[in-house]
């Protein structure tokens, strides 16, 4: 069953009614799940409160049904090949929350998994049907919450009179409104595991950095987390940017007065221009996104690689990975797979590779066999998620805590297998959305393989292990062993296997990108 079909059909028997701070919401039976949607976790963050840290939602007498989602936060639509992001209702009561339990009973007390749904900090909300959460809280018995939060210009943009990141201050008004009010809906409030992949592992990253989020999770999964963590002053010069594209100036104030989907076209039209400007916005700029969280010394005060190895989280357990060849889904979005000239390799290289010139050199050294479309691929899968991933690992070791590894390998079967193990493979497996969002593309042409469904409980098993107990099924990760889980058809447990990656960006930094000129 769809999410949508789950919303359009009728309540199997009455619907459950929980009591929370705000007030009393009904929701729905489903195939053996409490269902509550689009429950209020905050105000809606328009008018005198836009561009602005969230506020408590308004109270509410009697009760409120919470049947359907709430509307997507305005964004970027169908960037990067995602059908149907931002489709849902409309209005502007962003910030909801929803929840999937087996039993609304508050004597349950089981663990809690929140998702942070992902898509470049510009787009993305969780109604999409590829984050439907039913197979993962009535197979595996735990209490499964997601929830919007601003992305793009209303959440991340860094705007004079208003905080930055608001994107991930909502993320903890989400997670405050869990420990409020889960133990009504059959959660427990002091076993909450929050999960995410993309920019939702790059959110998870900076709520394990960031002081207001202490005490909010218990365990947290970042998958395929994005190096891209933008300095205050990139951050700004973005931000003029964009303004100028609306037509203002990059201030609250200023741009409170534009429609939000003016905002949300200037960023794309900024989007369009910004994989040239390298001279000024180096390794940000082929990102095409000039959305990312800001290291702004306040709300996120230093990168998460620097705050972990200084024991940010180390009260954290932690369990993180990436996917083989993540950076071949925009390639085949873009229609340039296999079509990378030496040309670009090298500019590629010497702009993303630890010592520029050098670093081009040493990743030829390294790859001596490999194809101009192979080591383009290599160097920006490594630069853009790899690399960060495995070191978030070993920063939370370095900082005492512990940290599980990944890598998932098995090749989405789409395409005659040309995908590969690509970016957001790990999301269909995980959630079992075959033929929702993306997944459409990954096993586009295929009845669904065996291989899949084996795979995709496997992950499912592993992912609720770790929340109740902080083990996966394979041993932790160390600086010596480097023991990882290999997620394949045959899954094994092995040395990580990007070794000569890991050698190449041995002791590099992970620090704020720049503005360049």
């Amino acid at each position: 069953m769809t999410t949508s079909e789950a919303q359009a059909r009728p309540a199997e028997t009455a619907g459950p009614v929980v009591r929370t701070v705000s007030g009393a919401v009904r929701g729905r039976h489903e195939d053996g799940l409490a269902v509550f949607r689009g429950i209020p976790f905050a105000a809606p963050p328009v008018g005198e409160a836009r561009f602005q840290a969230p506020r408590p939602p308004r109270p509410w007498d009697g009760t409120r049904e919470a049947y359907a989602f709430g509307p997507p936060p305005p964004q970027d639509l169908g960037v990067q090949g995602r059908p149907g992001a931002a489709a849902g209702p409309t209005g502007d009561d962003w910030l909801t929350v929803n929840v999937w339990t087996p039993e609304a009973d508050p004597s349950a007390r089981r663990p809690v998994m929140v998702w942070i749904y992902g898509g470049s900090y510009k787009m993305g909300h969780a109604g999409q049907p590829a984050y439907d959460a039913q197979r993962i809280a009535r197979d595996r018995h735990v209490v499964m919450v997601s929830f919007n939060y601003r992305v793009g210009v209303e959440g991340f943009t860094r705007l004079d009179g208003a905080p930055a990141n608001r994107g991930l201050l909502d993320q903890v008004a989400a997670l405050e409104w869990v420990r409020a009010n889960i133990e009504g809906f059959g959660g427990d409030p002091d076993l909450v595991t929050v999960f995410g992949e993309s920019a939702g592992a790059g959110s998870i990253a900076s709520l394990l950095a960031m002081p207001g989020a202490r005490g909010l999770f218990r365990r947290a999964v970042a998958q395929s987390v994005p190096g891209t963590f933008f300095s205050d002053e990139l951050a700004r010069d973005l931000a003029r940017a964009l303004a100028a594209e609306a037509g203002g100036k990059p201030t609250a104030a200023d741009l409170a007065t534009v429609d939000p989907r003016r905002l949300t076209a200037a960023g794309q039209a900024l989007s369009a221009k910004m994989a040239p400007r390298t001279d000024r916005w180096g390794q940000a700029a082929p990102t095409v996104t000039p959305f990312s969280p800001v290291v702004d010394g306040d709300v996120l005060p230093t990168t998460p690689w620097q705050a972990l190895a200084a024991g940010s989280a180390r009260e954290v357990d932690l369990l993180v990975g990436h996917n083989r060849d993540e950076t071949r889904l925009f390639l085949a979005l873009a229609d340039r797979l296999g079509r990378i000239t030496d040309e670009q390799v090298t500019a590629a290289l010497r702009l993303l590779a630890p010592g520029g010139e050098a670093g081009e050199r040493a990743y030829r050294s390294a790859f001596p066999d490999a194809s101009p479309s192979a080591l383009y691929e290599r160097v920006q899968t490594d630069w853009l998620f790899a690399m960060p991933t495995l070191r978030l690992a070993e920063a939370q070791i370095a900082g005492g805590g512990s940290a599980h590894v990944y890598e998932l390998t098995w090749p989405a079967p789409g395409g005659g297998g040309a995908l590969g193990a690509c970016h957001t493979l790990d999301v269909t497996l995980l959630f079992g959305g075959y033929r929702a969002d993306l997944g459409r593309l990954l096993f586009a042409g295929v009845d669904i393989p065996a291989e899949a469904k084996q795979l995709s409980s496997r992950f499912r098993r592993a992912w609720t292990s770790f929340a109740r107990t902080g083990d996966p099924g394979w041993p932790a990760y160390d600086t010596e062993a480097r023991l990882v889980q290999i997620l394949d058809a045959e899954p094994t447990v092995t040395a990580y296997p990007e070794e000569r990656s890991r050698r190449l960006w041995e002791g590099y930094d992970f620090r704020p990108l720049p503005l360049l000129g």
